[in-house]
């Protein structure tokens, strides 16, 4: 037992669960009825978590490998483009599908229990359009592929260790496999590491968006390898594109860098008005005599 004095008045706080002869309680009540208010909660967070924060998603083909497996489950993050990041160069990248490139892919057909895990973020949709490619180009750059390679971005050669080993950086084809595009403002070109197995930008150059993903499309970046646990990693963005004369701006460092100081400002600012209240009532008292020696509780 612990006691409390305010105002005079000794306040008992038990243990929960002690006393009452209702057996074990949460807030006041039995926790059989607490159970169902719980897992609402959890539900919610978990809803909120998958909506504006971490999604997770499986991946269906080997377009990625040997990055990523099929059957691989990543976590993609989702916050920092609320802060106004946009997708960069190596990032690996979730976007709804743009102009039908699933066209003739089959759909999995999830169970009751599968509908609502995925609803909630526990795990991945199958009804969703998505796909996972590593991002080459951005808005202004030009990206270019002749021969076997190496791939360039405004004139660099990229050193690609990710690439599936034994395919080469360019595809010796005539249906998109040799290019060279200018990427707009507000789209990104994206390849997979299985250059040789993938259906990627160079082979949707003839749909609405001549193969570009716009910018809202992309989910978010893939940050995270989570299953299966002896494949687990982060999936950091390759040294090739820090090189000198790509032009990288990091704009996902900038808004790191902002969101932080606005969030702290926002902490700041009720704690800057709460002390300028107190100043003021505590200016008003001293010009008028008190009732009591004692303030009442709760005064600030």
């Amino acid at each position: 037992m612990v006691d409390l004095v305010a105002d005079g008045h000794a306040e008992e706080v038990r243990p929960v669960g002690e006393g009452g002869g209702e057996g074990a309680q949460v807030g006041g009540l039995p926790f059989w009825k607490e159970l169902p208010i719980l897992i609402g909660i959890a539900l919610v967070l978990a809803l909120l978590i998958k909506t504006f924060l971490v999604q997770a998603f499986s991946i269906p083909s080997d377009s990625m490998q040997n990055t990523l497996q099929q059957g691989d489950r990543v976590l993609v993050d989702k916050l920092t483009p609320w802060f106004g990041s946009e997708p960069e160069r190596g990032e690996v990248v979730v976007f709804h599908d743009p102009d039908n490139w699933l066209a003739g892919e089959p759909t999995p057909t999830p169970n009751p229990v599968q509908k609502v895990l995925s609803w909630i973020g526990l795990m991945p949709s199958a009804e969703e359009k998505d796909l996972i490619k590593r991002v080459i180009g951005v808005g202004g750059d030009t990206v270019e592929c002749k021969n076997s390679g190496p791939l360039k971005v405004n004139g660099k050669a990229l050193d690609e260790p990710y690439v599936y080993p034994g395919n080469t950086p360019c595809s010796v084809d005539d249906q998109g496999g040799q290019f060279k595009v200018k990427v707009p403002k507000g789209y990104i070109w994206v390849m997979g590491d299985h250059r040789q197995n993938s259906r990627d930008s160079r082979y949707n150059q003839s749909d609405k968006n001549h193969g570009m993903v716009p910018v809202d499309k992309v989910v978010g970046r893939a940050i995270v390898k989570a299953w299966p646990i002896n494949r687990w990693g982060t999936l950091p963005v390759p040294d090739t594109f820090d090189q000198p004369g790509l032009d990288r701006q990091s704009s996902a460092a900038a808004s790191l860098t902002a969101a932080p100081q606005g969030l702290a400002a926002a902490a700041v600012l009720p704690v800057a008005l709460w002390r300028r209240r107190r100043n003021d009532r505590e200016a008003a008292g001293s010009q008028r005599p008190t009732a009591t020696g004692n303030a009442s509780a709760g005064e600030l």
